[in-house]
C-alpha cells in the first residue's frame, strides 16, 4: 500500500506526538456541500449513492478538497448490516430509514441468516478498496458500523423512534431473544468491520448512537457488552499497522470509565460530556474525540474560533485528542463555518503539542 503522508489521526488516536491536534467531522461528506448534492441527485437517491463504487468514492472526497480534514470516513450507512440480513431497507422522504421487515419474535432472530459481508456488503468492500487508492496515502480511511444495540433498534422498530417502545418491551419482556438478537449482530459487526479493514480502512469507529436512550444497568448489559465483543473480535494489525477502534456513545458521558476498559483505543464524545472533565476521569487509558456541538456551527466564525479555542484548552497539553463534532454536521450548515472551524483547529492546536 502506498505510505501514508499524514498520519497524525492515527497518532493521536494511539496518543503518540503529533505536531497539532488533528480534526475531522463526522457526516462531512454530506448535504450542507452543493458539491455532494449534485452527486447525490446524480446517483439518483441515497441508497444508490452508496452502492455505486464511483459516486461513494466522490462523495467521500469532497470535503478534502475542500478543507485541510486529517481523515476521511467511508461514505455508507450504518443500516447496511440490517439490509444484508434481509429486513429490506428504504427511505422515505423526510421520514427517515424504514425497514419491510421487523424483529419482533424469537422465531423472527431465527430466521436471520449468517451474514458474509465480503459477499452480502461487497459494495461497501468495493468502495473502501476504491477510496483508500484513491487518497494515495493523503490522510487515512476510516471504516465504521453501527453498534449492535444501534442496529436492533431499527430492526425492531421498523425504522426511527422517539421512545423506543418495541425495542424496548422486547428488551425487558424477552430479554434472552434480545441477547440472542444483539450476539448475531455482534458477530455480524466483526465480519463487517474485519473486512473493511482488509478492504484497506486504516482504522474503524463503532457508532453507538442511541445507547444513551438506556439506564445504566441496561447499557452496561445490552450495548457496551457487545460492543466489548466486537473490539476483541477485531483485526487490529494490518498493513504493519495497528488499527485503532473508536467506541462513540451518544449521551453516554456517564459511562466513560467501563467504556475505556473495552480495549477500544479512543471513546468519542458528544457535546454534554466537558472534556477535560473526560480526560481527568479515563486517564491516559485512551485517546478522547470530539467534542464541539453541532450547533456552534450556525455562529458567525468568530464565536466558533472561540469555541474550538476554548475546548483546546480544556482538553490541555498533550497528545490523545481528535477535534471533531459531538455529532454529525447538519445539512443546513454554510460551508463556511464548516471552514472556520477547521481552520480554527489547524491554526490554535499546535500550542498544545510543543
Amino acid at each position: 500500500m502506498t505510505e501514508l503522508k499524514n498520519d497524525r489521526f492515527l497518532r493521536a488516536l494511539m496518543r503518540q506526538p503529533v505536531d497539532r491536534t488533528p480534526v475531522w467531522m463526522m457526516r462531512q461528506a454530506g448535504r450542507y456541500l452543493p458539491e455532494y448534492r449534485a452527486t447525490r441527485a446524480k446517483a439518483g437517491d441515497f441508497l444508490s449513492l452508496c452502492k455505486n463504487t464511483e459516486l461513494a468514492c466522490e462523495v467521500t472526497l469532497q470535503p478534502l478538497e475542500r478543507y485541510p480534514l486529517d481523515a476521511a470516513i467511508l461514505f455508507s450507512d450504518i443500516l447496511t448490516i440490517p439490509d444484508a440480513l434481509g429486513l429490506g431497507l428504504y427511505f422515505e422522504t423526510g421520514e427517515g430509514p424504514k425497514f419491510r421487515h421487523t424483529i419482533r419474535s424469537e422465531a423472527d432472530v431465527a430466521a436471520l441468516p449468517k451474514m458474509n459481508a465480503e459477499v452480502d456488503l461487497d459494495y461497501v468492500m468495493n468502495a473502501v478498496s476504491t477510496i483508500r487508492r484513491a487518497l494515495n496515502g493523503r490522510v487515512p480511511l476510516i471504516g465504521f458500523s453501527g453498534s449492535p444495540w444501534t442496529l436492533a433498534t431499527y430492526m425492531v422498530e421498523g425504522g426511527s423512534s422517539k421512545d423506543f417502545r418495541e425495542a424496548k418491551k422486547l428488551m425487558y419482556g424477552q430479554p434472552e431473544v434480545m441477547h440472542r438478537l444483539l450476539d448475531h449482530l455482534a458477530d455480524s459487526v466483526i465480519d463487517y468491520l474485519n473486512g473493511q479493514i482488509k478492504a484497506g480502512a486504516q482504522a474503524v469507529q463503532i457508532f453507538d448512537t442511541w445507547g444513551g436512550v438506556l439506564s445504566s444497568w441496561a447499557y452496561e448489559e445490552f450495548s457496551l457488552a457487545y460492543m466489548n465483543k466486537i473490539v476483541a473480535g477485531l483485526i487490529r494489525e494490518h498493513d504493519g499497522r495497528r488499527v485503532p477502534v473508536i467506541l462513540f456513545t451518544k449521551n453516554g458521558g456517564q459511562w466513560l470509565e467501563s467504556m475505556a476498559d473495552s480495549g477500544a483505543d479512543a471513546l468519542g464524545l458528544d457535546w454534554t460530556t466537558d472534556i477535560g472533565n473526560a480526560r481527568a476521569r479515563v486517564g491516559d487509558r485512551v485517546a478522547l474525540q470530539g467534542n464541539m456541538d453541532p450547533a456552534m456551527l450556525y455562529a458567525p466564525p468568530a464565536r466558533i474560533r472561540q469555541e474550538v479555542a476554548d475546548i483546546l484548552r480544556r482538553y490541555g497539553t498533550g497528545s490523545g485528542h481528535i477535534f471533531n463534532l459531538g455529532h454529525g454536521i447538519t445539512p443546513d450548515v454554510d460551508p463556511a463555518n464548516a471552514g472556520a472551524f477547521i481552520e480554527a483547529v489547524v491554526e490554535l492546536s499546535s500550542e498544545y503539542h510543543r
